[in-house]
């Protein structure tokens, strides 16, 4: 099995932290807050999600700059599962792509890409 990949548009909701590894790989750590409304069985269902992203290396530094609470953006990527120190484990989204929303409507989709 290769297939693992999520496209998930939404509004940074915590303030992204930026860091280097020991190996000189940079990093970038922020959270994505989804809401929309999606059909299933034929019926309108609400969705909220909150998943955290990272995106490392430098060809992500460059998409990661002047990211802050508040922005809107499109991100594309895998998910991998991290565990805490405390020993829970989270579904994490890591970037391979990431697109600004400038004008359009986050539950229709609707993008003007600016990176």
């Amino acid at each position: 099995m290769t297939d693992n990949q999520l496209i998930i548009s939404g509004r940074v909701c915590k303030k992204p932290r930026f860091s280097q590894s020991p190996a000189g790989i940079p990093h970038c750590i922020f959270v994505v807050e989804h809401r929309s409304s999606q059909m299933e069985a034929g019926l309108n269902r609400s969705s909220y999600v909150r998943i955290q992203v990272v995106a490392s290396g430098e060809g992500l530094k460059q998409q990661t700059q002047g990211i802050d609470v508040g922005s809107e953006l499109t991100v594309r990527g895998f998910l991998n599962r991290h565990e805490g120190r405390n020993g829970l484990s989270q579904l994490v989204l890591h970037a391979h792509h990431i697109e600004r929303i400038t004008i359009g409507d986050l539950s229709h989709g609707t993008l003007l890409q600016t990176s």
